[in-house]
């Protein structure tokens, strides 16, 4: 009885396809034991370990071209090196993958929470939040694709991360991105006053900033800093044809809903 095996056997052994094997042949890196009578190529123990090593080696990144390098003349020190060069490439994989997990948790809770409190006027506190300044740009600009691109200061993975628009009340604007510690400057912590809606045109945007300001006023809150226009980009990628915004000031007064005699107001955290 033959101890060898055809090419459909081992594809089947080596969960792989009969494809494959013939590539690695085609490439050098295997051959059959021998052919037989039948033009069948048959397949010992051998190859079925020389098929596990070139798999293996695939899975650490070793390109079909230095296969055969590994196997015939590799060191064990060479081994160790190739080891320890996959384990780094699977750790830098691994974070890029967590990165992945933490922005798809952080779209889908702030799209149930646009969802829910979109045209709402809601109190959040907020502890004190640091930026870096990004761009700066008149008032009456738009940002445009020639402004980005003009920009020395490079964002990873632009509209990604929440874009902050710092209004001060004078002619300039400020986009900024939050930083994890002490930045450019920095907005204090405190209770803002915050409406969120998604928009199609532009003037719903001048809108909603007038709808926040009338309501300010009508609550008799004072404002004691400058306003926010937070876009959430992420969110519009996945919507149609509408832009995600939330803006936000600084109130310095208790607000009604603290005192409980205003209903349409909630504290949230932000």
């Amino acid at each position: 009885m033959k101890s060898e095996i055809k090419i459909s056997e081992l594809a089947n052994l080596m969960n792989v396809s009969v494809h494959q094997i013939r590539y690695f042949e085609e490439k050098g890196v295997l051959g059959p034991a021998y052919t037989d009578n039948n033009q069948y190529r048959m397949y010992s123990i051998e190859q079925v370990y020389q098929l596990a090593h070139i798999l293996l080696l695939r899975k650490l990144g070793v390109s079909v071209q230095s296969i055969n390098d590994c196997m015939t003349s590799y060191s064990v020190d060479q081994y160790r090196q190739l080891l320890h060069h996959s384990l780094r490439e699977v750790d830098a994989e691994l974070l890029r993958l967590k990165d992945l997990q933490h922005f798809i948790k952080k779209v889908l809770h702030e799209q149930q929470n646009f969802n829910s409190q979109s045209n709402q006027y809601h109190i959040k506190r907020r502890d004190t939040t640091y930026f870096a300044s990004w761009i700066e740009m008149d008032s009456h600009t738009k940002l445009n694709a020639k402004l980005l691109a003009e920009q020395a200061k490079r964002v990873p993975n632009l509209f990604e991360s929440d874009i902050h628009y710092i209004y001060d009340g004078s002619s300039t604007i400020t986009l900024c991105l939050e930083t994890q510690g002490p930045g450019d400057f920095s907005l204090p912590g405190g209770n803002y006053l915050s409406m969120q809606s998604p928009i199609h045109e532009d003037d719903e945007l001048e809108q909603m900033i007038e709808q926040l300001y009338d309501y300010a006023a009508a609550q008799s809150y004072t404002i004691a800093g400058p306003l926010i226009l937070i876009e959430r980009s992420y969110l519009s990628l996945f919507s149609k044809n509408e832009l995600h915004y939330e803006l936000q000031f600084l109130i310095e007064s208790a607000t009604k809903s603290e005192r409980g005699n205003h209903h349409d107001c909630s504290t949230d955290n932000n």
